[in-house]
């Protein structure tokens, strides 16, 4: 995939991992989740375990998303959209896209290492401009 589109599905992924984890959050299946989701979200029950990993795992996408996205733009503005930023960009996606299940349920070696795998596919896209 080119990096517009590693990008683009990359948006996709951080967008679905924050819904499923505000679903999660505030069990929206339930009639008392439906109520605390369409108000100001006051006395919120505490988060189920699975829950709170989801929720982790959104922010943590949302913090690698801000990486991802500067990298993309400065590579493609700068035109080094080489094989190596590409693959970079892609090796990201991937391992962000394995890390996601992987984190909800609660497989912790299994996720750090595929956490820095998706940090090992930035590393690549910024070695891009040497």
């Amino acid at each position: 995939m080119s990096i517009t589109m590693v990008l683009l599905w990359s948006a996709v992924l951080a967008w679905l991992m924050i819904v499923v984890a505000g679903l999660l959050k505030y069990e929206a299946w339930t009639w008392r989740g439906i109520q605390v989701m369409v108000g100001n979200r006051e006395n919120v029950p505490p988060p189920s375990r699975l829950a709170a990993r989801a929720d982790q795992a959104a922010r943590n996408m949302i913090e690698n998303m801000i990486l991802f996205v500067a990298l993309a733009a400065a590579v493609h503005f700068a035109g080094k959209e080489s094989g190596s930023a590409q693959l970079g960009a892609n090796i990201f996606f991937w391992a962000r896209l394995a890390y996601w299940p992987v984190y909800l349920a609660g497989i912790i070696y299994l996720r750090t290492a595929l956490w820095t795998v998706g940090v090992i596919g930035l590393a690549m896209m910024a070695l891009a401009f040497l």
